[in-house]
């Protein structure tokens, strides 16, 4: 239990990393181009690291479901979601679209109490709202209104909170590098499809060198994070996860006052409450809270394969 919540940590500081160095490269590259090579050279980077851990052979031993499986995180967790997502944002205000991202915890805990028959403490609820209202306060804004790109990021957010309770599941019996292989090399050929049918294709090999730089520190935060979160996954309750992931927000905000230098009070109260509610959080729940069928993540993948 330690040592996932420590992964997830550690996942959610290299996402508050990434959103922040994202935004440098977005900004210079098409953002179904940027999404779409990030996502390929993700999963060339699990798959060599596959080869030289000698784990491809796994692959092989794979039953029917288990592919299927694989295949679903891939489409509701590698592709269709970020191409909504940077959809939305193209519609939408960063601060709405953002703070409605930031909701994802709330459908994780609903899928996985659902599906995965996670018990959470009721004073949970309590935690989740000192987390909204710090998002908002950092934010300095709160949605009044659902527009066309707030439904896209809506419904980006609802799909990655399905592909997090399917990947838990997943991990009942697949390795957590198997199961972010499938979701990035399967989220990368739907991706390729999507590009290829709206004509976009040849750009993936028309960038330049500045461009390129974007692309391979990105990629590297982005082998970090899902690396992190699905090893941490393996050991956690998937709204646990979630939760400590929501870190992630207040080291970007910290990363923006440090280069602008510039901070108000707004930020600090918002960062004060999403780490209050965090705290809260992991205090109330407990590892009996957990069901049984974590006890038996630690059961070898190769055993659980054959």
């Amino acid at each position: 239990m330690r040592k996932g919540v420590l992964l997830i940590f550690l996942t959610a500081i290299i996402s508050g990393c990434s959103i922040f160095i994202n935004q440098f490269g977005v900004s210079t590259i098409n953002p179904y181009i940027f999404t779409g090579l990030k996502n390929i050279v993700v999963a060339i980077m699990i798959g060599c690291l596959l080869l030289i851990m000698k784990e491809w052979r796994l692959l092989k031993n794979l039953r029917k479901k288990q592919w299927l499986l694989l295949l679903a995180i891939g489409l509701v967790g590698g592709s269709i979601p970020f191409l909504l997502f940077f959809k939305g944002l193209a519609l939408t205000g960063a601060a709405q679209g953002s703070l409605i991202h930031k909701t994802m915890f709330i459908y994780v805990m609903i899928f996985a109490t659902v599906f995965l028959k996670e018990r959470v403490n009721k004073k949970f609820l309590f935690c989740g709202l000192l987390l909204l209202s710090g998002n908002a306060f950092l934010f300095r804004f709160i949605p009044h209104n659902l527009g066309k790109g707030d439904v896209f990021i809506l419904i980006a957010t609802l799909l990655w909170a399905v592909e997090s309770v399917a990947s838990k599941h997943a991990l009942k019996e697949l390795p957590s590098k198997i199961v972010a292989w499938g979701r990035m090399f399967f989220g990368s050929i739907f991706i390729l499809i999507f590009l290829a049918v709206i004509g976009q294709i040849s750009l993936l090999t028309s960038l330049n060198i500045g461009q390129i730089w974007w692309v391979v520190i990105t990629s590297v935060l982005l082998f970090g994070y899902v690396m992190t979160w699905y090893s941490g996954l393996r050991h956690v309750p998937v709204f646990l996860a979630a939760v400590i992931l929501l870190l992630g927000l207040p080291i970007t905000t910290l990363l923006v006052i440090i280069q602008t230098g510039v901070i108000n009070l707004n930020e600090v109260f918002g960062i004060g409450l999403v780490l209050i509610g965090v705290i809260v959080g992991i205090k109330y729940i407990k590892i009996s809270d957990t069901p049984k069928l974590f006890n038996n993540t630690r059961t070898s993948s190769t055993q659980n394969l054959n």
